[in-house]
């Protein structure tokens, strides 16, 4: 008999066997279940505290997720040999599941609840993150906690015309799309993607298509939550929803309302925002002075609740937007390219109250970032980090070290980019991208990847194409919604959906989208899609005005790259013992030389003179010796039988005694010292790279003497 009360289920999934269990381990957290996909096994705990924190005005979830080297039989190289703080692809995944499974969570529910996914071994033709997503929505399900799940979640390729579900790492690689899709039964919550420049008819075919797929695995959620699933606290009263005082509320609405509609006639975001602090000031006053006893958060979360109806109900009445715009129309933008002088690039991006400064470096090989992941060592050769200080918004806060929001944002840019950039044979610099958000007021990310094209085209980085980005909203009552064109920040904060989409002309290589609600329909989505396509011209066309294409040449300020080939088997040569060879080519000429195994160099400076010198070095180096070629060259060294001379940087020959002269020669020190310089020619090579020269065949034979031979003669007749 054991001591667990272990519930498995398997289905297949595509090509993948997907095995769930719960009840053998973990079994102190409120759920946990291990899923193993082909050898990907992923454990998944959820934890939540039985009551709220007094006070507490938002859910409090968190979502960690955490690669273990182990997984993939790997022992960490840190100094301390262990795990430290979460990488950024640990980051990227832990924002990935904490969207879709957000938005499920009851209204008023603030207990503290924590979801902790651990990578336990890896397969590496599986990538962890779809199966991270079906383990905690598993978890979540059989926890008992509210929770208006199971989600399901797939990735879905797009190889030769058709859609691949679940492709690993490999098939990735030929792949035009990357999406990630995750939803309940009934709708689509989330969506991450990248792609080669596809239409929008595809990118919603794919959509469609891993939600189609991630029933699957709900159905074996629900399956697992049948046999094993704990009481449900709305069922046993663990958590009671609150009760809403009505008659609470509408003293709430009747003394807030006016003020609020009054504060969303004022048009620009900052006085928009002070009237709204008076109108919450103003209501908690008069509830003072009416003697009314009241809790402020709840006070505030009214008010969120009427300022939200307000602005919804008079979108879908037709009436303009906070601002003033109608539906589908762009803020306003302005364009200034070359900001920085010294950067190697730069960009000015302002929409509205949304501006984003974008500078752009470019390095070398070198400068790449090397990235530790658990399937292996890669470098990375565009980096883009995206930063928004708390200036942005007109607040003070901390700064220093990216939040979760910044890594996810400059990700997002960074996809979207991808697809235009030069292969690293066509532009072998690294380059690093910087987005500075200066200014916030909704979608400062699609801001920094239309700063980001401008800056690296700027740079003089020949990019395919122009990318530009927007971000969609949309309000949704019952049968009747509005999607809008580049939201505002209240608009993202009161409305039900984020959808940004970025592309070039000819298609989308970017795609992320956000529900609060479900009911999403295909029909809104296409609506979306459509929508975001017309802003999307509309912002290229502007881009492109600012700057047509990429610039001709680098900046002055930037190192010049010069690449040549030598042979794989002369590496060792230019490298030199030690590295001493190298090293001393990069002290003496002050230019950067990086050498691939494939026998690709690269020379990079800031001086084209210097780096030429470095070149010439190199190919004196690798240069192969010619037999038949005359070369001139100090001797190294005297020998009994010769002398060594140096004809090539690293290379000496032999010039054997009998080849220093036509006559004969008895001591080597009669006709050369060491020092000398000397003109010979290659007679020979050998297998094992032995060179033999000669002096003698470059020097005119001595002529004859005819007399003494006749005179030999007479004397031989008169003998």
């Amino acid at each position: 008999m054991t001591m667990f009360n272990k519930v498995t289920k398997t289905f297949q999934w595509g090509s993948h066997t997907v095995t769930m269990e719960t009840g053998e381990i973990a079994r102190q957290a409120t759920g946990a279940v291990l899923v193993n996909i082909d050898d990907t096994v992923v454990l998944a705990t959820v934890v939540a505290a039985k009551t709220a924190k007094e006070g507490q005005d938002f859910f409090p979830l968190t979502v960690d997720y955490i690669e273990k080297t182990y997984a993939a039989g790997r022992i960490p190289g840190s100094f301390f040999k262990r795990e430290a703080k979460p990488s950024e692809h640990e980051t990227l995944t832990s924002r990935l599941i904490d969207r879709p499974i957000r938005p499920l969570f009851p209204e008023g529910f603030y207990n503290e609840v924590q979801l902790v996914i651990h990578v336990m071994s890896l397969n590496p033709e599986v990538s962890a993150d779809i199966a991270a997503l079906i383990a905690s929505s598993a978890a979540l399900s059989v926890s008992g906690i509210p929770f208006d799940g199971p989600i399901g979640a797939a990735r879905v390729g797009y190889v030769n015309g058709e859609y691949v579900l679940n492709p690993g790492p490999s098939e990735l690689k030929n792949s035009q799309m990357n999406l990630v899709v995750a939803g309940t039964d009934s709708a689509v919550l989330m969506v991450e993607s990248e792609a080669s420049q596809l239409t929008e008819e595809v990118m919603l075919g794919a959509v469609v298509y891993g939600h189609e797929q991630g029933k699957v695995a709900i159905a074996a959620i629900n399956d697992l939550v049948r046999e094993a699933g704990k009481p449900e606290w709305l069922q046993a009263g663990t958590w009671v929803p609150p009760v809403k005082d009505e008659e609470f509320i509408g003293k709430v609405t009747r003394l807030a309302e006016d003020k609020l509609r009054a504060a969303y006639q004022i048009r620009s975001k900052q006085p928009r925002t002070q009237a709204l602090r008076e109108a919450y000031a103003a209501v908690k006053d008069a509830l003072t002075a009416q003697e009314v006893a009241f809790d402020e958060v709840k006070v505030e979360q009214l008010m969120f609740d009427i300022e939200a109806r307000i602005v919804r109900s008079q979108i879908l009445a037709g009436e303009p937007r906070i601002d003033g715009r109608d539906t589908r129309t762009v803020r306003p933008i302005e364009i200034r390219t070359s900001v920085l002088p010294r950067t190697h690039g730069s960009a000015l991006f302002t929409r509205g109250e949304t501006q984003a400064m974008v500078a752009t470096t470019l390095g070398t090989e070198q400068d790449s970032q090397l990235i530790d992941a658990l399937d292996g060592e890669f470098r990375d050769n565009f980096i883009f980090h995206y930063n928004m200080p708390p200036f942005a918004t007109g607040e003070t806060g901390r700064v220093g070290s990216p939040k979760r929001r910044e890594i996810g944002h400059g990700r997002l840019a960074k996809r979207a980019l991808v697809a235009v950039l030069p292969s690293v044979s066509e532009f072998p610099y690294t380059i690093r991208t910087v987005s500075e958000i200066f200014e916030s007021n909704g979608s400062s990310s699609m801001a920094s990847v239309c700063g980001g094209c401008l800056s690296l085209m700027d740079a003089g980085v020949p990019l395919k194409a122009h990318v530009a980005g927007i971000a969609m909203g949309l309000i949704k009552e019952d049968n009747r919604f509005a999607v809008l064109t580049d939201i505002l920040g209240d608009e993202d904060h009161l409305g039900d959906m984020d959808f940004k989409v970025a592309g070039t002309s000819a298609g989308i290589t970017a795609l992320q989208m956000d529900i609060k609600i479900q009911g999403i329909t295909k029909e809104i989505m296409q609506v979306a899609l459509a929508q975001a396509k017309e802003a999307r011209m509309h912002i290229l066309g502007k881009m492109t005005a600012a700057l047509d294409g990429s610039r001709d040449d680098v900046s002055e300020f930037a190192p010049r790259l010069y690449t040549l080939k030598i042979n794989p088997e002369k590496i060792r040569d230019v490298i030199g013992k030690g590295g001493a060879v190298i090293r001393a080519l990069t002290e003496e000429t002050g230019a950067q030389i990086n050498i691939a195994d494939d026998g690709t160099v690269t020379v990079a400076s800031n001086d084209a003179a210097k780096a030429q010198d470095a070149i010439k070095r190199i190919e004196a180096i690798t240069a192969e010796v010619e037999v038949g070629k005359v070369y001139e060259g100090p001797i190294t060294k005297l020998l009994d039988f010769g002398a060594l001379v140096n004809i090539m940087p690293g290379k000496d020959g032999l010039l054997h005694i009998s080849q220093i002269a036509h006559e004969h020669v008895n001591k080597v020190t009669d006709y050369l010292s060491e020092g000398q310089i000397v003109k010979v020619k290659a007679l020979d090579v050998d297998d094992k790279g032995r060179i033999k020269l000669s002096m003698k065949a470059l020097l005119e034979k001595p002529a004859q003497q005819p007399q003494a031979q006749e005179g030999s003669s007479e004397s031989d007749q008169q003998n």
